[in-house]
């Protein structure tokens, strides 16, 4: 495309009409708030930048995660000081925008101080041009109404060298009034080569204005144009470089491993490998008897005493009951041979099994009662239903109850 020039496009068909003077003159002020607009945008944007990124910077700062451990928790690090990466990226490119609002006020007043000089000049030429113009016109009019009053005088004083006496004052009056038509001829023909001069300055002036002005706005733009391409360069850097902030963040959520961060916190926290032995039921009444780790009942002595079960014990432990032993038939039976007898005590089933067999067997037979009875002599047991009895020494016979 051709370029068009201002000097061939801003003039005036009026002599005194400067419309194109003021339009290129309301252009570079259009051209001034354009660029005090930009530096608006720029003040704002900056403005956004440095907020966003001391957000930033305090989100990652307060941002927990120290309870985490292992891989998971170099991720999380790495996401957090990434994060407080891109915020002061953020305020750095604040930064930036602020320089740019500040070459471009610098550039706008050096605009303005250009644009002021020669607009004084051009207004100068102008007042001017108008102030001889209206002189010059002055001039003509006088030059004009002269004329005209030569003329009558000149036809009054042919009409009276006929029928007038004083011929000869009419003759010089005419004269006079054609000297000061020559006069004001002479004046007006002075002011119209003077209003020339003045035009041919005005004329060159505006010319050299235009070209100034045109290039004061071509430098505007340029520098808008450059100033604009460079924000949106620094914008898209911006972005390429959250975008490779996060990707230090990504490397290091690969090497993130689910069995790796569990097997650190066993190796750090470890309490065992083995679960606690379960809680057994503990009977009141047999402080004596006491479980291994099977859960096997073991039977000891009590200075020769009978240890006593109660009826609950004997009817969940499944072995024997009061019930079955008052049922069963009135005879001492052994463990061994599983038989009953008239004196009223019976060998308790599973006991011999349950018993260690190295010390068990070797201390007597276990037998229950199954009968109540008082003792009537000092060498006899009294023993009640169920008491459980063990013999560690029998003679020739037994006692009949």
């Amino acid at each position: 495309m051709a370029p068009l020039m201002f000097k061939d496009a801003f003039w005036g068909a009026d002599f005194t009409c400067h419309t194109g003077y003021e339009a290129l003159i309301q252009r570079l002020q259009d051209g001034r708030q354009m660029g005090k607009d930009v530096e608006e945008l720029l003040k704002m944007r900056a403005l956004a930048e440095e907020k966003y990124g001391k957000e930033l910077v305090i989100i990652a700062r307060k941002a927990g995660g120290h309870t985490e451990i292992s891989t998971l928790r170099a991720s999380f690090e790495q996401l957090k000081t990434q994060i407080e990466n891109i915020g002061n990226f953020h305020i750095h490119l604040s930064n930036i925008l602020k320089e740019e609002v500040k070459k471009i006020e610098t550039f706008r007043e050096r605009q303005k101080e250009q644009r002021k000089k020669f607009q004084s000049i051009m207004e100068k030429v102008q007042k001017k041009k108008v102030t001889w113009y209206k002189k010059t016109m002055e001039s003509k009019k006088n030059y004009e109404l002269r004329c005209r009053e030569a003329d009558e005088a000149e036809q009054g004083a042919e009409k009276a060298t006929v029928t007038s006496k004083n011929a000869d004052k009419v003759r010089h009056r005419a004269k006079q009034y054609r000297q000061t038509a020559n006069e004001a001829e002479k004046l007006y023909s002075n002011n119209v080569e003077q209003l020339e001069s003045i035009r041919q300055d005005w004329e060159e002036t505006h010319r050299s204005t235009c070209e100034v002005f045109q290039q004061l706005e071509g430098d505007r733009i340029s520098m808008l144009r450059y100033s604009l391409w460079d924000q949106c360069n620094h914008f898209s850097m911006q972005c390429v470089k959250d975008d490779e902030f996060h990707e230090e963040v990504r490397k290091l959520l690969e090497q993130c491993d689910i069995t790796t961060d569990n097997n650190c916190f066993i190796e750090m926290k470890g309490t065992g490998s083995r679960p606690p032995e379960p809680i057994v039921f503990e009977n009141y009444y047999k402080r004596d008897i006491s479980r291994d780790s099977n859960g096997q009942v073991h039977f000891e002595e009590r200075g020769g005493d009978t240890m006593r079960f109660s009826e609950g014990l004997l009817a969940s432990s499944g072995t024997i009951s009061v019930d079955s032993l008052e049922n069963a038939s009135p005879t001492v039976t052994s463990i061994g041979e599983v038989e009953s007898s008239d004196d009223g005590y019976a060998p308790l089933p599973g006991l011999q099994r349950a018993a260690p067999l190295d010390t068990e067997q070797a201390d007597g037979d276990i037998y229950v009662a199954l009968y109540e009875y008082a003792a009537r002599e000092g060498d006899e047991l009294s023993v009640s239903t169920g008491d459980m009895v063990r013999v560690l020494e029998q003679g020739n016979y037994l006692r009949k109850i």
